[in-house]
């Protein structure tokens, strides 16, 4: 098997499907980006859940995250594997359109799920969910429009020689063109 001479090519390195769905169904933190009025990027780390193809979050209905996402839906979510069974060097990063619900349809579906996910005996969960359950909270839904996602154990085993090439992606538009553009603009081969 080859091993990986280019280490700047890091797009081969895709996270199986099989793999994302477990990361996105195990972690229970993400970071949440947005950009604020005068357009710098801000993010916080969050718990969250994913189902039915979204991630879902809560929070304040005052926060200026919220405010940022009536304004303008568009936002991304960052995921990591630190912390889980899959151990460390795999990520996530979701770029996707926020809804903001309030109703409480939602509400009754959703502050079960999170309080089952995070918490472990029924009283903690109960609790939580008591909590969560105030007429200032709201949801956010992230639906995924674009994935970027990124399995370091893969790019290990190719810098070892051990990593089967049919476990490779074909290169994203970052690095079959913008990579050799930057090469050649720093006068580097293109090899």
């Amino acid at each position: 098997m080859d091993k990986a001479e280019n280490h700047e090519a890091v797009s081969i390195y895709y996270l199986d499907p099989k793999d994302r769905e477990a990361l996105l169904l195990e972690q229970k933190e993400c970071v949440l980006n947005w950009c604020t009025q005068d357009e710098w990027p801000m993010g916080v780390i969050h718990s969250y859940i994913y189902r039915n193809g979204k991630i879902w979050i809560t929070a304040g209905a005052h926060r200026h995250r919220v405010s940022a996402l009536r304004r303008n839906p568009k936002t991304s979510v960052v995921i990591t594997s630190k912390g889980t069974s899959l151990n460390a060097g795999k990520s996530i990063t979701i770029k996707g359109r926020c809804e903001i619900h309030e109703d409480k349809a939602i509400k009754d579906w959703f502050y079960p799920e999170l309080a089952q996910a995070l918490r472990g005996t029924p009283e903690e969960v109960s609790a939580f969910e008591k909590m969560l359950d105030s007429p200032l909270r709201i949801v956010l839904a992230i639906t995924p429009e674009k994935w970027i996602t990124y399995d370091g154990a893969k790019m290990r085993d190719h810098a070892q020689g051990t990593l089967d090439p049919a476990r490779l992606a074909k290169p994203l538009e970052s690095d079959a063109v913008r990579l050799q553009k930057e090469k050649a603009k720093r006068n580097l081969s293109n090899d």
